[in-house]
């Protein structure tokens, strides 16, 4: 499914990155349940075998070039989707404990097979951010949460600021066309603090690491409901 293995390994070599044939094979085996699974319900516009690998798996792994993660770190994936970038990072990084995030029932079905057939660990929540983070059991309990989505730099900072212990860091994996300063009031009133802005190309195109750093607890009214946050963000 994937490109061979050296034409991958040569890949990744150039973003500095080793990948060893047991990741390899493990992401060939993601790659193709998630082009399968793709043709039943919409996961993914993209199918072609190289452009998963660069878009989706390289661009997930290299989170790990880019932001300290010390071993063992829990990291909750917040409207993961097809799995991005969590579950190629667990690939990557087995000592990570991830927790895995979606509204979407059909998602998380995905996402439970899929782990299946990798052999990896990970915990699994279908529901809304902005319920579950109020949780105590999930309230604050993270070293760090991440999204790959495409909501504003605000909105998701809500989401995803409450679920980080005071320490830890909130990652936003965004492109190059939004002003992430606009978040920055938001970031603030939830105990957060823009601590860097990474920009990195990936075979010719723009991206951006947005890294929160949780220096504070988050207010208990927050995150607001989900009417309240469509109504107006921070």
């Amino acid at each position: 499914m994937l490109p061979e293995y050296d034409f991958s390994r040569e890949l990744f070599s150039q973003y500095g990155l080793e990948l060893s044939e047991s990741q390899y094979k493990k992401l060939d085996i993601y790659a193709e349940f998630l082009v399968e699974y793709n043709n039943n319900v919409n996961l993914t516009a993209i199918t072609d075998p190289k452009e998963i690998l660069i878009k989706h798996f390289l661009d997930s792994i290299l989170l790990v070039r880019y932001c300290d993660i010390p071993l063992g770190s829990s990291l909750i994936d917040v409207g993961t989707g097809a799995g991005f970038p969590s579950v190629p990072l667990k690939i990557y990084r087995d000592d990570l404990k991830i927790t895995l995030l979606d509204s979407l029932n059909k998602r998380i079905y995905f996402l439970e097979q899929l782990c299946e057939k990798l052999g990896i660990e990970a915990e699994f929540i279908h529901g809304r951010a902005e319920d579950f983070s109020k949780k105590a059991e999930y309230r604050e309990k993270f070293d760090f949460s991440c999204a790959r989505a495409v909501a504003n730099m605000s909105l998701l900072s809500e989401l995803c600021i409450p679920f980080v212990k005071v320490g830890g860091y909130f990652i936003s994996m965004k492109g190059p066309t939004e002003n992430v300063s606009e978040g920055e009031n938001a970031i603030k009133i939830l105990g957060g603090e823009l601590t860097n802005i990474c920009g990195y190309e990936l075979e010719g195109e723009e991206r951006r690491i947005v890294k929160v750093k949780k220096i504070s607890q988050t207010p208990t009214k927050y995150p607001r409901n989900s009417s309240q946050l469509k109504k107006k963000t921070l």
